[in-house]
């Protein structure tokens, strides 16, 4: 916890909210939401109290038993009000997100667009959450499905996204008629805070949106909590497994969307310049902070020739505070993200790696305070290296070779995770090769960062995710609602008995 400074202790406190109200919080325990272009302290964020949680989810708990009887156009209604808000507000919303989390102007827009799209598809909850109906299954006799509600839901979410992954969860666990306790991550609430805002402003009545600040207590009172029904988590690997262990063993639904080290295949028949051009925007694009994000390329045959051109490339990448115009590359996160990430490059020299380019320490003029790494490529790299086997989370390149197509698949699938891939060629039947034999839940072709849009669903696989049902699309409808099936048979007076059935057969 960060003791708040002079210059902190004037900053705007982030409130919670709780019971469709506002509410200063009575915790002890501060953190500073901090520019990371400049360290210029722009709020303190709570770590809640657990009596604060306890609120939250009884406020949750209590609106659920109006909620869920709801009309479901009444919901959608909300959520068209919703979109529209985001839609009016969308230079704001981009702007508080650039302030807090550094990325530029433009992907911060982009953040926000993609969980729009998620607020546009829970607007069509009426044709997502239909049962199904068989007629006759026996003699006068119907069976059917009722998707309903679980109850309280609860979404853990994480710093790099700080509009699209609440919004990936709030609208569809609402929309199906759950109530919800988001825990948005305390290193740039900001922006949750003000969608969430307007989400009232679009009429999610009290309690049926609340939100509660904090670290690793609130983490766990959320797996503990007996009145939680199901968690949704994006992050990393190690948070992300305790809380589908912790909380799946409260008998909770869970899932876990985690860390990742994405692989993309060159072939040598691949458009030369948009692949460059892809893999430099995937690679080092939000500072390489994406769980998407391409962070090894594997070259094959003579597509090896093309480190020079892909490094220069790179070097055209311009490094800067997120709202000056031309920005490719903003800050990463903290202090300690960017040391973390230049001890990481460190580690790859001196594993044995070729450093093609070497961002440390860029000279970003009028943001000297900056957490600044510029783009960085490594060749020749191997597994076992550090910059190979952990998830960097920075704009870091890692280059590996292959003699052919097959070695190339072999190298991707020896790998543990499994959140993204590509392939970059002109054949069509490489490319059927490839999605059919990769073993990566989702496929990009010539497509560097295949995240689905809300018509599909987020389907991370491996050791990328736990849990199995992803985010928004229809499997979130299904992780979101109980089956509930029903057999039905109605009796006139006309019905002929039977008599006593002790079979196990419907007569």
């Amino acid at each position: 916890m960060n003791a708040p400074t002079s210059v902190a202790a004037l900053a705007p406190t982030v409130k919670l909210l709780i019971g469709g109200q506002f509410v200063e919080s009575k915790t002890t325990e501060w953190r500073d939401v901090v520019n990371p272009a400049t360290q210029q302290v722009l709020a303190r964020v709570p770590f809640a109290t657990a009596d604060e949680i306890d609120a939250a989810v009884a406020s949750a708990k209590e609106a659920f038993k109006t909620w869920k009887k709801t009309p479901i156009g009444t919901r959608a209604r909300i959520f068209l009000k919703y979109q529209q808000l985001i839609r009016e507000n969308m230079a704001e919303l981009a702007a508080i997100l650039t302030a807090e989390q550094g990325k530029t102007l433009p992907d911060a827009e982009g953040d926000v667009f993609r969980g729009l799209e998620v607020v546009e598809h829970a607007a069509s909850i009426g044709n997502l959450q239909l049962g199904e109906l068989a007629n006759n299954v026996a003699g006068g006799v119907d069976t059917y499905t009722l998707l309903q509600p679980l109850g309280v839901c609860a979404g853990i979410t994480p710093f790099n996204f700080p509009a699209m992954i609440p919004l990936w969860m709030f609208p569809m666990a609402i929309a199906t008629g759950n109530t919800f306790v988001l825990k948005p991550s305390e290193q740039d609430p900001m922006v949750t805070m003000r969608l969430v805002e307007l989400a009232l402003e679009a009429g999610v009545p009290p309690g049926v949106l609340n939100v509660v600040h904090g670290g690793e207590m609130a983490v766990n009172a959320i797996c503990d909590h007996k009145d939680i029904k199901a968690i949704s988590f994006v992050g990393s690997t190690k948070v992300g497994t305790h809380v589908y262990n912790r909380a799946s063993l409260a008998g909770k639904r869970v899932q876990c969307m985690m860390g990742a080290k994405n692989h993309a295949i060159v072939l040598p028949d691949a458009n030369k310049e948009q692949t460059l051009n892809a893999l430099a925007g995937a690679a080092f694009g939000a500072a390489g902070q994406r769980c998407m994000a391409l962070s090894v390329v594997v070259l094959v045959g003579e597509a090896q020739k093309w480190i020079p051109d892909l490094v220069a490339k790179a070097k055209t990448l311009k490094v800067s505070g997120g709202t000056e115009k031309g920005t490719d590359v903003g800050p990463v996160v903290s202090c300690a993200a960017k040391d973390r990430v230049e001890g990481l490059i460190a580690r790859g020299v001196a594993d044995g790696a070729t450093l093609e380019l070497d961002g440390r320490n860029p000279v970003v003029a009028g943001y000297e305070k900056g957490n600044f790494v510029g783009p960085t490529v490594f060749s020749g790299v191997k597994p076992g290296m550090s910059i190979y086997e952990q998830e960097i989370f920075g704009p870091v390149l890692c280059l590996s070779a292959a003699a052919d197509i097959d070695e190339a698949i072999e190298f991707i699938n020896d790998n543990p995770n499994g959140n993204g891939t590509a392939i970059f060629t002109q054949s069509g039947a490489a490319a059927r090769k490839f999605q059919e034999e990769i073993d990566v839940g989702q496929v990009g072709i010539n497509v560097p960062i295949p995240v689905p849009v809300p018509l599909f669903s987020f389907s991370g696989s491996r050791a990328s995710k736990l849990g199995d049902l992803g985010p928004y699309g229809k499997q979130v409808v299904l992780f979101y609602t109980q089956t509930k099936t029903v057999t039905a048979r109605w009796f006139d007076d006309s019905t002929i008995s039977h008599g006593v059935n002790t079979t196990i057969s419907l007569k």
